[in-house]
């Protein structure tokens, strides 16, 4: 078992458009995908699985429940400059779903990819 990649799923509404999404706003790398049921993109050891409904995760559960987007389940990117990247992802479309909050680990705010889903953009407070 490989100890240097994470792999984390997504379900989605468009594949091509949250593949899009992490490649023009957070600089993800795009792998070879199999549009419109899924896709992969990659930034350093973190690879997402960008699942649609035509996918073998998009199928119903026995019980019928449907997978879907748009949970509170999120990884966390990390910034050195907060507000500038806010400012950076505000110009370019991005949605928020709150505003930057500061705690006793550093300042966070959460951004939504086109179906939803959360992406957390963190900046870690300073140490000393």
């Amino acid at each position: 078992m490989s100890e240097s990649l994470v792999n984390v799923r997504y379900m989605v509404a468009d594949v091509a458009a949250s593949a899009d999404w992490y490649v023009d706003n957070l600089g993800f790398e795009r792998l070879p995908n199999a549009s419109p049921a899924f896709a992969a993109v990659e930034r350093g050891p973190l690879r997402l699985l960008l699942s649609g409904k035509a996918s073998s995760a998009g199928r119903p559960m026995p019980d019928g429940r449907q997978p879907e987007a748009g949970g509170w389940n999120r990884f966390q990117f990390v910034v050195e400059d907060l507000e500038t990247e806010v400012e950076r992802l505000r110009g370019r479309g991005v949605r928020f779903r709150n505003d930057i909050v500061s705690g006793p680990g550093g300042k966070q705010i959460l951004a939504e990819d086109p179906s939803g889903n959360v992406v957390e953009i963190f900046q870690p407070a300073a140490v000393g």
